[in-house]
């Protein structure tokens, strides 16, 4: 008589010598299975759990943490579509963020978060508004999440203001940095193309990195940011496509390691920062920075907020004044004067 092996069915035998089973699928609860293998209840209980297979899985800490705390919050915001329908990049920085607070508070209530504690724990960063203001976004997010769900009535964080962090964020780079990096890498090394790809496509590292031949189509490079799902067709300026005629098209992305693989985001920052220190620069300029001078250089030629968010993918206004604050204050104004000279001369005629 052959042996039938039943998927996911794991036995031991307990401290009392009694041999016990349960329904073991990874990343799912465990469910014990009463009786023996072939009787009525084991196999009804079985088929149930088989029948279950499509239940959403076991979030890390679930059966670790209490009922009310912060621990247990975060894991059901962890498994909700709020989290999970976020981009890849999103959740990585905003799971870093709430990690580092249940770390420390995991334990504690959420029903008794207070605005003070709030305060409280933004002025235990005041040395780095930045990441103050990060901690922030992240509990708003998590109030937001117990109100609708029923864990509290109301969210705490909706009077608590941000901390003043007087930073224009990343470093625009200079005219004459990106000469003097594009002086020590000549076209057909990967750090020309890499700045080429970055400054003339004006988007993120994590777009760059998965750039490739098969994403050119009728003379654009067509991109779906990873950010924010925005698709993008980008003209390739005649500097990029030198960059790129002067690259072997050997892989799939046109940017690859030393070992010939795709860069990873993190990866590729480290590797770009080695070539712009090797370029005698300082390290504020960083591969983000290329994506706010190529804002700057289009405000700077007269492009409208408009065209410019058609290039770089931005979703408000708001964003794009932020990347062009690095223009010409001068060139410009001068720019908009000229456009009522000749208004008022048909005025006075």
């Amino acid at each position: 008589m052959s042996k039938v092996e039943l998927r996911y069915v794991q036995a031991f035998r307990d401290r009392h010598g009694k041999r016990r089973y349960y329904f073991r699928r990874p990343g799912f609860k465990r469910i014990p299975l009463p009786g023996l293998p072939g009787t009525p209840d084991f196999m009804g209980a079985y088929q149930a759990a088989m029948a279950g297979e499509t239940a959403p899985a076991r979030q890390v800490g679930e059966e670790r943490t209490k009922a009310g705390t912060f621990a247990a919050l975060i894991v059901a915001y962890y498994g909700s579509a709020d989290f999970k329908t976020l981009s890849a990049s999103t959740r990585q920085s905003r799971r870093g963020v709430i990690e580092g607070f249940r770390a420390k508070h995991g334990d504690k209530p959420v029903s008794q978060m207070q605005a003070k504690h709030i305060r409280a724990l933004l002025d235990e960063k005041a040395a780095t508004p930045a990441a103050a203001n990060n901690l922030l976004k992240a509990l708003r997010t998590l109030m937001r999440f117990a109100v609708e769900r029923g864990w509290r009535d109301d969210d705490p964080t909706v009077h608590v203001r941000k901390v003043s962090n007087r930073t224009d964020g990343f470093h625009s780079w200079t005219e004459e940095e990106i000469a003097a990096f594009e002086k020590k890498w000549p076209l057909g090394s990967r750090a020309r193309l890499a700045m080429a790809l970055l400054l003339y496509t004006a988007q993120r590292r994590s777009d760059v990195v998965t750039m490739g031949r098969q994403h050119v189509r009728d003379g654009s490079i067509q991109v779906c940011q990873q950010k924010t799902s925005t698709r993008l067709a980008i003209p390739i300026h005649p500097e990029l496509k030198k960059a790129l005629d002067a690259t072997p098209a050997d892989n799939m992305t046109f940017l690859v390691t030393a070992y010939g693989k795709p860069f990873s985001p993190a990866g590729f920052t480290n590797w770009f920062r080695e070539c712009v220190r090797e370029a005698g620069l300082s390290d504020e300029c960083s591969p983000h920075g290329l994506r706010k001078a190529a804002s700057r250089r289009l405000a700077e030629a007269g492009a409208s907020p408009h065209q410019i968010m058609a290039v770089t993918g931005h979703k408000s206004l708001k964003e794009v004044v932020v990347y062009t604050a690095a223009a010409n204050q001068e060139q410009l104004a001068k720019a908009a004067l000229a456009t009522i000279t000749g208004t008022e001369r048909e005025a006075h005629k």
